[in-house]
């Protein structure tokens, strides 16, 4: 027996009854000495003190033996492994199955009927058999084959001498209550995924691949790589696959295996970087990452899915396995009307949310904080009043999950999983479908820029630098803390080509608003250190090509879509598909037009006449690109104001020029966007940790100026001259921009019929005009459609009679002219009546 006695050889472990430790024992033995002359030079020590000593230096070597240094891959499945045949006294191949099951006191093989593991899945691919194995007939089965515990933190062997092919398996598990059940090891089965099944990703990259559907898979990893819950050799289960070509070992850890890295390694798919594992009975809603150990230093990380299709709600950050196959659309309607309600003669109304703060819900009992809408509150709120208010679009926020409130939705860790902040991905995708059922279509605010560097994202993602530059004057977002994409590697272009058509295809999102094109673009955007292009230039090659191809790709595979480009320089053919070298946009936003003419506004009337210009000169780039008139989040934040607050005057002046403003820019060339609470003039900053105040809506000038917008909107829909022909001088004429001292400017929209025209005049002065001369091209008489000072939106009702009679009188190049009243800080519109 051994003791220990602090009194005694300050503790260390002695043969009990002696002052004999183990480690003088072992050091006689280790230098020759029998044991005789050991038990001679220790009077009191016997044999079986030695024999003690030995166990116990046996004991301790067992348990000292770490498994981390162990792969884990060895610790489970069938292994050819080699043993001595005691009756040739030599060796033979054996199969040697092993499974790692710590909580278990007795485990045993339950062999199966054997089957041939699918095409290009065996499990030693290229072992050639030594010695064939038992025929199938002649194995009595099912035979429970005992296992031994070969470590005693729960690592069990069984032995199958003569044998080199693996064969199905299950193992029967006894706990420590003493209760056995039969359980499908992961290990006992073929690989679900072979290299045969993964398409190069650089064939993602091709602008012309394919149509086959190995060609179509290499544009959608997303159906290989991520969690998926499967049938696989005849199991229901969950498979895994994670690209980390730089790890030593790949386990999947969750809540199914209390997190033991030793429990569920994932085995590598020959060459190709991927690892896979299939996990029999694990279903959806289990908790997990990957416990990556790096092969260059063996750090381990612990990694959300990259391809996760949902993930917890934060702070916590586990990915979850989900099933994307259970939602029921009733949009097809709506789907095969797309093409042309987004084509470019058709009028595109955005309304952007921010879906955590557009409203809240009170919290229950009174107490606490109010909660986030879920997606099927906004579903049942948020659509029908867009709806009701006349936009075309619902543009929500980055909804990818994101670790930081404050990101806005901006810096994605779940580039695949919508954010549990406000419900499952069911729950968006019912928000989708009861978007499209109301006539609604829903643009998906995507960021394939850039990512953070939280420690569970993609960052460092096997140890090396696989989603971003090695170099940090090519990766470092010093502005936003993030880092870019290496979109130079064809597997990180694989996985956003294969994201941009996820959330298309798996969530029916009816276009993508592409964020910070300009920090793609340009190699030196908010960088003092940079590092140029092959050419020498400030150009980014790699984001410019991957740009083409995402367009190029998603046009071709879902015709309608809108891709729209937010992009702050002036780089050349953002839109326009059939030039040679354009990005092939749908859209870019015009924020030249928001700069200016928001500029313009903020001034004081009385000195806006020395700023014309910047009322005016956006039409003079206004048809270079297909654009969108954006007054987005971005100008109600960091200390900019709300839009009403910008606006100069008093109250009454604030209001009408924000209506003058609005009216400007619906008149103006180009699709439109607002921003939330936009349609009602917030006084404050919006602020994403509480809803819009929607008690102002209380006060009638905020309702009025509610009750306008849904006006222009349904005058903007209602009249082709207004939306027909946004991209071209075919469908804007100026009748006078050059009225500088009176703060006037006026022109004509047309759509594609020569009946369909518009007269527009806006003053953006206090002072009303009375008699104005409008040139008009067709004589007869003119109804003032709109007058944005008409009392029922807030004015002072200085409006023009039911019918305007046109005068030959020659005015602004047109043969005839009206005389007009102009609305102090108004707009006024203008048709002619049908003869």
């Amino acid at each position: 027996m051994i003791t220990s006695d602090p009194a005694i050889k300050l503790g260390r472990p002695v043969v009990a009854g002696t002052r004999v430790t183990v480690d003088e024992v072992l050091d006689q033995l280790a230098a020759g000495a029998t044991i005789a002359e050991i038990i001679e030079s220790h009077p009191g020590l016997e044999v079986e003190g030695i024999m003690s000593a030995l166990a116990f230096a046996a004991d301790a070597v067992r348990d000292d033996s770490p498994l981390e240094k162990t792969s884990p891959l060895d610790l489970h499945g069938p292994h050819v492994v080699s043993i001595p045949d005691a009756s040739t006294g030599t060796n033979q191949n054996a199969i040697a199955v092993r499974a790692f099951l710590p909580d278990a006191t007795a485990v045993s093989v339950r062999r199966l009927l054997p089957a041939p593991p699918p095409a290009g899945r065996a499990w030693f691919p290229g072992l050639e058999p030594a010695t064939p194995g038992p025929e199938p007939d002649a194995v009595e089965l099912p035979t429970l084959h005992p296992m031994e515990r070969v470590h005693p933190a729960g690592v069990f062997e069984a032995l199958f001498p003569g044998e080199t092919e693996p064969f199905p398996y299950q193992l029967a598990v006894t706990s420590d209550d003493g209760e056995t059940r039969l359980i499908d090891a992961p290990h006992a089965l073929p690989p679900y995924l072979a290299s045969g099944d993964l398409p190069p990703f650089a064939e993602s990259a091709s602008r012309d691949a394919g149509s086959s559907e190995h060609a179509r898979r290499a544009c959608r990893w997303h159906e290989l790589l991520g969690a998926h819950p499967v049938e696989h050799a005849g199991l229901k289960g969950t498979a895994f696959a994670v690209w980390a070509p730089n790890a030593a070992s790949v386990s999947v850890i969750g809540d199914f295996n209390q997190w033991d890295a030793l429990g569920h390694p994932m085995r590598p798919v020959d060459i190709t970087g991927v690892w896979e594992l299939f996990v029999p009975g694990l279903g959806e809603g289990a908790l997990y990452k990957y416990r990556i150990t790096s092969r260059d230093d063996g750090r381990q990380f612990d990694r959300a899915d990259p391809y996760a299709f949902a993930a917890e709600l934060r702070p916590r950050t586990a990915s979850v396995v989900w099933n994307l196959n259970r939602h029921q659309w009733h949009d097809e309607e709506w789907l095969k009307a797309r093409p042309q309600r987004q084509a470019s003669d058709s009028p595109i109304a955005i309304y952007e949310v921010h879906l955590g703060s557009w409203r809240r819900s009170p919290a229950a009992n009174g107490g606490g904080a109010p909660r986030w809408l879920t997606y099927r509150e906004l579903a049942d709120k948020l659509v029908p009043y867009v709806k009701e208010m006349g936009y075309t679009h619902i543009e929500p926020m980055p909804v990818a999950e994101h670790p930081f409130d404050g990101s806005w939705g901006y810096q994605i860790t779940g580039f695949f999983a919508p954010t549990a902040r406000y419900g499952s991905p069911d729950d968006f995708r019912y928000f989708v479908d009861t978007a499209h059922q109301a006539g609604l279509g829903v643009i998906m605010d995507w960021v394939p820029g850039h990512f953070p560097k939280d420690a569970h994202g993609l960052a460092l993602f096997d140890g090396s630098h696989l989603y971003e530059h090695a170099d940090p004057r090519r990766s470092e977002n010093l502005e936003w803390g993030t880092l870019s994409f290496n979109l130079a590697r064809d597997e990180v272009s694989a996985f956003l080509l294969s994201n941009a058509l996820f959330w298309v295809e798996q969530y029916h999102v009816d276009g993508l608003r592409v964020d910070a094109v300009s920090s793609m673009v340009y190699l030196d955007y908010s960088r003092q250190h940079w590092v140029p292009n092959e050419f020498g230039g400030r150009e980014n090659l790699e984001a410019t090509a991957f740009l083409q191809r995402l367009n190029n790709l998603m046009h071709r595979e879902h015709p309608g879509v809108l891709m729209i480009a937010e992009e702050s320089t002036a780089w050349p053919h953002v839109t326009g598909r059939e030039i040679p070298d354009s990005l092939g946009f749908d859209l870019k936003w015009n924020l030249g037009w928001m700069h200016d003419t928001l500029g313009y506004a903020q001034r004081d009337p009385l000195f806006r006449r020395h700023h014309h210009h910047n009322l005016t000169f956006s039409l003079t780039y206004a048809f270079s690109e297909s654009f969108l008139l954006p007054l987005s989040h971005d100008e109600v934040v960091h200390g900019k104001r709300s839009l009403l607050s910008k606006m100069p005057g008093d109250s009454w002046q604030q209001f009408a020029n924000l209506r003058a403003l609005y009216g400007y820019m619906y008149a103006h060339p180009g699709k439109k966007l607002h921003f939330m609470g936009s349609e009602f003039g917030p006084r404050l900053e919006w602020n994403h940790d509480t809803e819009l105040d929607w008690t102002l809506l209380e006060h009638e000038p905020h309702a009025q100026l509610r009750a306008y917008v849904k006006e222009l909107n349904r005058l903007y829909a209602a009249h082709p001259a207004l939306h027909e022909v946004d991209f071209s001088w075919a469908g804007f004429q100026w009748l006078d921009c050059d009225d500088a001292d009176r703060s006037i400017v006026s022109f004509l929209r047309r759509g594609r019929n020569d009946a369909d025209f518009l007269v527009v005049v806006v003053n953006f002065t206090p002072v009303p005009r009375a008699d104005y001369r409008l040139g008009v091209p067709v004589a007869g008489c003119y109804t003032e459609l709109l007058n944005s000072d008409a009392a029922a939106f807030g004015g002072s009702n200085r409006r023009n009679p039911a019918h305007l009679p046109s005068e030959s009188t020659p005015v602004n190049g047109q043969p005839h002219s009206v005389a007009a009243t102009l609305p102090p800080l108004g707009i006024a519109i203008f048709a002619r009546d049908a003869d």
